[in-house]
């Protein structure tokens, strides 16, 4: 992928955190002797807990994620590699990252694949190969080589012969192919009919497009063709899918966007009669957006053609950026023509629990007609199967975190008349039409019609239990609901260690942003290099919040943090800084400061009185407050503990 401009969501909080403190450093790479680097926070309390948290979608366990790289198979184990910086939240100097599966559900983090300063250019984006028949000669021991590709303004290789654990770069980096004009995202794979490894790499020479080369050890590239598109802008992907399940095989060429064509590949050339692309996803499908960059696994058995993309729109405070739940493709015919259709790969049973079903209900705008009444869950699965020959309602479909008061945070709606599902197109089939919702954190991906339709989305959902209701619902009449299947979705993730406050009257789960945080007998004890976090499940308006506040080092602030966003982008915190002062901040400016001696050891009492946009901040017992601060930025939220800049103590946390 190109080096763009950061999502508008990045650059924001970019902004935040270098506004947090004045001597916040940039991102930088490891050096050399840090290879393979693993930056990632050890502490299992609230580890993957946090809000927005894909429960069962791949992140990062810290740092930026953006384009998936190279994914394969590997005896028994898939590999999903990753452009990373895990130096910080926003696109950096590129890593891969790398994580490993048993069955494309569940996901273990593993070290730094390829590094800066270790392996040599720019580790954007690329393919990888099983090298089984050893073509290349890299082969030394008993492990076939893997062999990944990347660079930009051509082409580097890597190599790992210990099973992906470590990576070597070819002949130090050396380009093997280089296309005209700018261009980058390698995809490499096997031609069986040619038994020949053919390249596809996107340049802009002559506008968009791909470069198609050959080679018969994957290390000595051969130019074969060129195919233009306009729409075809980065990260190309080719890969054959059998018609109908059938013995008709076609190729399909595809890029960043999901754009794409059906043609035919003879081992150099593609070509398509297609006068134009068709999508096969409806989501944002940009780098700001909901789904970009996907790619195929490579050596997979059985010959599925399994993908994953990266959906950027995913983000807390210690990650940024997730990947979508593995899809496996399909070609089918319809009466408009060849179509990928994408589904869950069937592996998604492992993950399944609480299984329910329902059958010959009508559904209309009466709530007592809703078979998922008294279910709630903030990560599920739900396919309904709806009956729109006999429907009279103009609009039905699934409400997703209903609240008693029947407010709901998302709507999967059909629009009969418009014929679309969610905003996208989608005809009856037979007289009807099939919803299945992947309901997650910060996740939502919809599937209609058995993969026809594919719509992935970034939402963040509260996880409130109050608002995890379900509904199947109906406007302007009736419509059958032929049948209906629940399976709550269980999370993917190691056991957690729920985090708590002891000597706190404020309702959990509590969890670390950040920093290092152990219990004591009546509190917490932070220590972090910068600004760390311990974040309640509790939210408030109006209140007073209180604690002893004790900055352990010196150069250290310990602080009470209110009216916070579950990612922590926004929030108010009140300090008190053993450069002497107490603060009230919130990201982006110093809303006041009262000089005083703040000594390291000596524990404070801070009160935090809020009245609408009031903010009043009281040091010790005096009656006047030390700050009265009017801002009318943030007005509810979450509470939470901050350190800073070393050790500190929170005790007696409460708020009335």
């Amino acid at each position: 992928m190109r080096r763009t401009s950061p999502p508008w969501f990045v650059l924001a909080l970019l902004t935040t955190l270098a506004l947090l403190r004045p001597d916040v450093s940039a991102a930088h790479a490891g050096d050399p002797a840090d290879y393979p680097e693993y930056p990632y926070p050890t502490t299992s309390e609230g580890a993957y807990d946090e809000p927005y948290r894909g429960q069962f979608h791949f992140s990062s366990r810290g740092g930026w994620m953006n384009d998936v790289n190279a994914p394969l198979y590997y005896r028994g184990t898939y590999h999903l590699f990753y452009q990373h910086n895990p130096h910080g939240l926003n696109w950096d100097t590129m890593h891969w990252g790398h994580a490993t599966s048993p069955d494309l559900v569940h996901w273990t983090q593993l070290p730094i694949a390829l590094e800066p300063g270790v392996h040599p250019g720019d580790l954007w984006s690329g393919a990888g190969v099983v090298d089984t028949a050893n073509t290349s000669g890299l082969k030394t021991g008993t492990d076939d080589p893997i062999v990944v590709f990347t660079g930009t303004n051509g082409v580097s290789v890597a190599y790992s012969t210990d099973g992906a654990r470590t990576f070597t770069s070819f002949d130090g980096g050396r380009k093997v192919a280089t296309p005209g004009g700018e261009s980058r995202d390698p995809k490499v794979f096997w031609h069986a009919a040619t038994r020949r490894w053919v390249m596809a790499v996107w340049s802009n020479e002559g506008g968009n497009g791909v470069s198609i080369y050959t080679s018969p050890d994957l290390l000595r590239w051969t130019y074969a063709s060129r195919f233009t598109a306009p729409w075809l802008f980065e990260c190309p992907d080719m890969f054959p899918l059998p018609l109908d399940g059938g013995g008709t095989v076609k190729w399909v060429l595809s890029d960043a966007g999901l754009e794409y064509v059906v043609g035919a590949f003879d081992g150099t050339t593609f070509t398509t009669t297609w006068a134009g692309p068709q999508r096969m996803d409806y989501g944002a499908n940009n780098p700001g957006g909901t789904m970009y960059a996907a790619l195929t696994f490579g050596n997979m058995p059985g010959g599925r053609i399994v993908q994953m993309a990266w959906q950027p729109g995913n983000r807390g405070a210690t990650w940024t950026g997730n990947a979508s739940f593995a899809a496996e493709l399909g070609l089918r015919t319809y009466p408009e023509g060849m179509r990928v259709v994408r589904n869950p790969v069937a592996e998604i049973a492992t993950i399944r629990a609480d299984h329910r079903t329902w059958a010959g209900r009508t559904i209309t705008a009466a709530p007592a007609s809703n078979p998922l009444a008294g279910i709630a869950g903030d990560t599920y699965e739900v396919t309904a199967v709806f009956d729109t020959a006999t429907a009279t309602a103009s609009e039905f479909g699934l409400r997703l975190h209903t609240r008693a008061d029947g407010t709901y945070e998302r709507q999967v709606a059909y629009d009969r008349a418009a014929q679309t599902l969610y905003g996208a197109p989608l005809a009856p089939s037979g007289g009807r039409v099939k919803v299945r919702a992947l309901v997650d954190r910060g996740q939502l991906e919809i599937f209609g019609n058995d993969g026809r339709l594919s719509y992935s989305d970034n939402v963040n959902f509260r996880g409130s239990p109050a608002a995890q209701g379900i509904s199947v619902y109906a406007t302007g009449g009736s419509v059958r609901l032929v049948s209906l299947e629940y399976n709550r979705l269980q999370r993917i993730w190691p056991p957690s260690t729920p985090g708590v406050n002891p000597g706190s009257n404020i309702a959990g789960p509590w969890h670390p942003v950040g920093g290092t945080w152990t219990s004591v007998a009546d509190g917490k004890t932070g220590t972090a290099s910068g600004d760390a976090f311990y974040l309640s499940g509790q939210t408030g308006s109006d209140f007073t919040y209180e604690a002893d506040l004790r900055p352990d080092t010196a150069g250290s602030a310990a602080a009470l943090t209110f009216r916070a966003s579950a990612d922590l982008a926004t929030h108010y915190t009140a300090n008190v800084d053993t450069h002497g002062l107490v603060r009230l901040w919130r990201p982006g400016a110093i809303l006041g400061d009262h000089p005083t001696t703040i000594t390291p050891g000596t524990t404070y009492h801070l009160k935090v009185v809020t009245q609408g946009p009031r903010i009043r901040v009281y040091l010790g017992t005096t009656p006047t407050p030390v700050l009265d601060v009017t801002d009318t930025t943030t007005l509810s939220g979450y509470f939470a503990l901050n350190t800073f800049n070393g050790t500190t103590t929170i005790r007696h946390t409460t708020v009335s």
